[in-house]
């Protein structure tokens, strides 16, 4: 069944193809040019050929007869494609009893054949190739009646009936009226199909975009014609020709430059009209799909596939493309001229393409150095190709200044690739630290803020490079040629590139200094308080030398509260909202807060043992998530107070008494 199913899918792209290129072959087709060369011919005095009109009607003719075969669907289409085969067979077999009369008429032998041994072979030959096309036609047609199929057939009969040669010819023109006049009659039994077929084809069309809608049917009839797949044969079809006329018309191996001549002449060939132009989009998508996959699944093997089974990827690097050939009016230029043009664009792609690589590699590779897999092969594979990323971007720039003049645009595209090899050169930079914070087993200081300020310059770089795109654009909007699509394209990428990298940033900014204001604004834990409260970090769960107190009496590390404050700004134990300490009137170096009236107090009793000091961290954990819950119960009740009582030492009176205690703050209340 899935054998059927992709045969199906093959059938589907592959008869849909010769549409296409019927479509391009029109395109490329100059009528006026063909109607003048016609009447300087020996073909002016046809009367098919005496009116301009009617070439220019076939010409419309063959666009709607193209975009028909295009949108039929499968079971259709491929019954069209076997009564156009059984056609050609037909003409094959007319085709071998002619050849046959001309010989027999040429050798003048009138006798017994099994007397001439030449005459014999010529009979078995051509009686061999009539039985073949019999029997192919009535197979693809379906049918046993193979006397509908035998009429060409006819002057061999007579042949070996001895009638004699000039009545062979006319047996011969009789079987080909014969045929004719069938091909004639099935025509017009089935006149009224492509009339049912457009009736009910714009009936379903109706059902469609009544109830879905006009996007749901163009997304329907693209899924059913496999639109990328389909330009992207029928473009590499194109390709592959113009490559096999080339060579077939040369003897000489060509050189490396001749061959990378050849190469952009014939991508500049293949891109001459619209169709063509679609084709090498969706082909360029295709590959740039294939690569970003090769690349995902050369760091990850198999599991590039599992996580992430379809990458929806490569269609950016098409679109890039696309946008630079209208830009540019890429179909409308000579060849030599197109194929210097694609030059320059297909870097722009490459560029891209390596921009996405770096956006799959970047993840991992500090995913990566961050964790504790020592496998040697992984790591290699990550450095290997980061290495990649870094040298393969500058030997491009210095190739493109190499091949071309340098002007303000070419500066820009180069740039763009400079920045890619500064940003591999950050993430192997912070990739290093990783692993020699994991060789020291102890956190490297001030870590967060090295990998702020790394990403921040790369960031900063790329935000001067738009911004310098935008205002080159703009002035060449003002002082050169005004265009609407490159007006749109400065808009875009003065939005997308300029303009919320900026608020992006900005917004970074504000939350590291918000968080540094907050981390500031907290007291520093004494060396008596972090041995009294004797337990580790609960972001990160390490020991703490060090550590600053929030408002409801938590300790944590001070890189840990800033990392998460960036994220919100809440206690991570708790949820309490952090406020500063000008926010806090009488707040000191050693806040005590007072419990809550009626909570209770854990005192341990006579006779019992102190809990141990040295907790485990399953431990420590359960009692966080205890006191939290107990904290979240006693704000439903609209007590107020600190939430662990663990971290808030009681008073000697409570102490002593703390049933006492409760009670006087309730006759207080």
């Amino acid at each position: 069944m899935a054998a059927k199913e992709k045969l199906e899918a093959v059938l589907n792209v592959a008869l849909r193809v010769p549409s296409i290129m019927l479509l391009d072959v029109l395109y490329r087709w100059d009528v006026s040019s063909f109607f003048q060369q016609i009447q300087r011919s020996s073909l002016s005095n046809n009367p098919l050929f005496q009116y301009k009109y009617l070439a220019l009607n076939m010409h419309y003719v063959g666009y709607i007869l193209s975009v028909v075969l295009l949108t039929l669907p499968r079971q259709h289409l491929v019954q069209l494609y076997l009564y156009f085969l059984t056609a050609l067979l037909l003409y094959a077999g007319h085709q071998i009893s002619r050849d046959y009369v001309r010989s027999e008429l040429e050798s003048a032998y009138e006798g017994p054949m099994y007397l001439e041994p030449l005459s014999m072979n010529r009979f078995t030959t051509a009686l061999i190739g009539q039985l073949v096309v019999c029997t192919l036609c009535s197979c693809v047609m379906k049918t046993k009646q193979i006397w509908l199929f035998s009429a060409h057939m006819l002057p061999l009969l007579a042949r070996l009936c001895l009638v004699p040669l000039e009545t062979i010819v006319i047996i011969n023109k009789f079987a080909m009226i014969f045929t004719g006049l069938e091909v004639l009659y099935f025509l017009g039994s089935n006149l009224l199909v492509p009339y049912n077929l457009a009736k009910s084809a714009y009936r379903e069309l109706v059902q469609v975009v009544e109830v879905y809608g006009l996007l749901a049917l163009g997304m329907s009839l693209w899924n059913q014609l496999v639109v990328p797949v389909l330009f992207m044969v029928f473009w590499l079809v194109l390709f592959a020709l113009q490559i096999y006329s080339y060579f077939s018309t040369r003897d000489q191996p060509a050189s490396r430059e001749r061959l990378l001549f050849l190469f952009l002449t014939s991508i500049a060939e293949c891109c001459s009209t619209p169709y063509s132009l679609l084709g090498l989009v969706f082909t360029v998508s295709f590959v740039a799909l294939g690569v970003l996959t090769l690349c995902k699944f050369y760091l990850q093997g198999y599991r590039a596939f599992m996580n992430d089974p379809a990458m929806n990827r490569g269609m950016t690097e098409g679109v890039t493309l696309l946008i630079l050939a209208v830009q540019t009016g890429l179909i409308e230029l000579q060849v030599v001229h197109r194929a210097f043009l694609l030059s320059i664009i297909l870097f722009i792609v490459v560029a891209s393409i390596l921009q996405s690589m770096l956006e799959i590699a970047d993840p991992i590779v500090l995913a990566l150095g961050a964790s504790r897999d020592k496998s040697l092969w992984k790591h290699f594979r990550a450095v290997s190709l980061c290495l990649f990323l870094l040298v393969f971007p500058a030997y491009m720039a210095y190739m493109i200044c190499q091949f071309f003049h340098m002007d303000f645009w070419l500066l820009i595209i180069i740039s763009s690739s400079i920045l890619t090899s500064l940003q591999v050169l950050g993430t192997l930079f912070i990739y290093v630290l990783f692993m020699v914070e994991e060789f020291r087993k102890e956190p490297v200081e001030n870590m967060d803020d090295v990998i702020y300020y790394v990403n921040g310059t790369y960031r900063l770089l790329e935000f001067l490079v738009a911004l310098c795109v935008v205002a080159y654009g703009v002035s060449e909007t003002i002082f050169g040629e005004w265009t609407v699509m490159g007006s749109m394209i400065i808009f875009i990428h003065s939005y997308y590139n300029v303009w919320l990298r900026a608020q992006l940033g900005w917004k970074s900014f504000l939350l590291r200094r918000d968080a540094v204001n907050k981390i500031k604004s907290l007291p520093i834990a004494t060396k008596e308080q972090l041995e009294k409260h004797n337990d580790i970090c609960a972001i990160c769960y390490q020991d703490m030398k060090s550590a600053v107190i929030t408002p409801c009496s938590h300790f944590f590390h001070a890189g840990c509260l800033k990392k998460w404050l960036y994220v919100q700004e809440t206690c991570p134990l708790c949820h309490c909202h952090l406020k500063n300490s000008s926010q806090l009137p009488g707040l000191g170096s050693e806040p005590v807060p007072q419990p809550p009236a009626g909570a209770e107090q854990n005192v341990p009793e006579e006779g019992t043992e102190p809990p141990s000091q040295e907790r485990s961290e399953d431990t420590r954990v359960q009692e966080d998530s205890k006191d939290n819950e107990e904290c979240v119960a006693r704000r439903l009740d609209g007590q107020e107070g600190a939430c662990d009582p663990r971290e808030n030492p009681l008073s000697a009176k409570d102490e002593a008494h703390p049933v006492e205690g409760s009670l006087e703050e309730k006759e207080q209340e």
